[in-house]
């Protein structure tokens, strides 16, 4: 009897589903901060900083909660590199870089812009790559 090893494509696990959930929350979260500081920009209602302020308070619960299921699944990864960590470090710059968009918001509405459409700018396209990353399906090699 001959031992014969088929070669079966590496697919790597996707995030569980309240993970994906989380993380696919983040974008609307950060885009529709970013879409209220354009709304603020253009018309100074002070309103549109208001809702700025809360959807980033939402986006950062929601990517805080991200960060913690990629942290776990960090640890539990047979490899501490590649994918994992660059996803876990994506996220938490993406957080971090929130956080300080969350300070840059609590001040006087007049105070906000421009810097707080700039790192809502910063923020989202972040979001955007870290997300795509993280659901990206990838196929490849041996096992």
């Amino acid at each position: 009897m001959s031992s014969v090893s088929t070669a079966t494509p590496a697919y790597r696990s996707p995030p569980g589903p309240l993970h994906t959930i989380l993380l696919a929350g983040t974008v609307p979260l950060f885009l529709g901060t970013l879409l209220s500081d354009i709304a603020y920009h253009n018309t100074y209602q002070i309103q549109w900083s208001n809702f700025a302020s809360w959807l980033l308070a939402g986006g950062l619960l929601f990517s805080g909660l991200a960060l913690l299921f990629a942290l776990v699944a960090l640890l539990r990864a047979p490899r501490k590199s590649g994918q994992p960590l660059m996803y876990f470090v994506l996220l938490l710059a993406t957080w971090v870089l929130g956080l300080g968009n969350a300070f840059q918001h609590a001040k006087d509405a007049w105070a906000v812009m421009p810097a707080g459409l700039v790192l809502s700018i910063i923020v989202t396209i972040m979001i955007l790559v870290t997300a795509w990353i993280a659901l990206k399906p990838r196929v490849g090699g041996v096992q």
